[in-house]
This record gives structure tokens, C-alpha cells and sequence, in this order.
């Protein structure tokens, strides 16, 4: 399903930050709700054929999502996300690292700090994220692992999911 909504992406090393600009045709709610509810994140954080599978999640400040990436083979990569600060509906902050199956950081792999904000836009939701790395070596290092190309997939996934749900009023 190729989306009209296209990815924007600004690389830049010096300052060791990724930022993600990507329009969505759903109300800031329900963009919300696909971003902060496992039972939405495992439908499409991962790019096909992965999936996501999440073990453990707590949206608060000072919650916690462990989850694995799952490959076709069943092979399982695993990551846990810190959340520090959360503006309901608005935007969340939270840190991102690879780990094991019980959420013990992998010292040797990259770590992400993530500024997630939603907005109305015309009649859908811009979502802006920006990753922020200790490193110039750590942003390279997810770069060539193939996070634009994966994420770009993922937020495709994204519009699928959106497409479909049917999401409850507010209440």
C-alpha cells in the first residue's frame, strides 16, 4: 500500500540528530492511540515481513516497553524504551536501546532518545520525531543498519493499520 503521505527525513551528523516529519490521514487521537497501545504498536512497528511482539508495556512517565522485533524465521531482536515525559496527546519523550529477552541493555549497540509530538494537520495528524544520539558513530551505526528504509516501511504499515481500526470515541 503505497501512501501519498510521504516520509521526510533530515539527517544531521554533526549535531547527532534524525528528525521524521510524515503526515497521516487519521485524527491526532487515533495517530495517539497507534503510538502509546501495544495491542496498535505490534500491528505495525516492525517492517514487513517482521513483526512486533511486546512482552512487557507500561505508557507513563517511567514506564516501559520491552518488545522483540521478530523475523520470519522467528528470529527475535530485542529493544526496550524508557518513557520520561509524556504531554497526553501532545507528545512523549523516550529513550530507545537494544537488549536481551529481559530487558538487559546491550552496552555494545546504539542508544536512541526519541521526542515524539502530534498535531493536527488539515484533516489527519503530522507526527514529528527526532532521535537524538550520544555519537556521530551511533547515528551512523543505526543508519546503516537500515533504520530509514525500516522505519519508512514501518510508518507504512502505519497508514494500513489506521485504514482499518475502528477506534471508540474518546471518552
Amino acid at each position: 500500500m503505497e501512501s501519498k503521505n510521504q516520509m521526510q527525513i533530515n539527517k544531521d551528523l554533526p549535531n547527532k540528530k534524525i528528525t521524521i516529519t510524515r503526515n497521516f490521514d487519521a485524527s491526532p487521537e487515533e495517530v495517539w492511540k497507534t503510538w502509546t497501545q501495544s495491542k496498535y504498536l505490534d500491528q505495525w512497528w516492525a517492517p514487513k515481513p517482521w513483526k512486533a511482539e511486546t512482552k512487557t508495556f507500561e505508557f507513563k512517565e517511567g514506564g516501559q516497553w520491552l518488545y522483540a522485533m521478530v523475523g520470519p524465521n522467528n528470529e527475535r531482536h530485542w529493544a526496550h524504551v524508557d518513557y520520561s515525559s509524556i504531554d497526553d496527546k501532545k507528545s512523549f519523550q523516550a529513550a530507545d536501546a537494544f537488549c536481551d529477552e529481559n530487558g538487559n541493555l546491550n552496552n555494545e549497540m546504539p542508544k536512541m532518545n526519541w521526542t515524539n509530538t502530534f498535531q493536527s494537520s488539515g484533516n489527519g495528524t503530522k507526527v514529528k520525531v527526532e532521535i537524538s544520539f550520544t555519537k556521530e558513530e551511533d547515528m551512523t551505526q543505526i543508519l546503516q543498519m537500515g533504520f530509514e528504509e525500516g522505519f519508512n516501511m514501518a510508518l507504512e504499515n502505519l497508514d494500513e493499520v489506521l485504514s482499518k481500526q475502528p477506534f471508540p470515541a474518546q471518552k
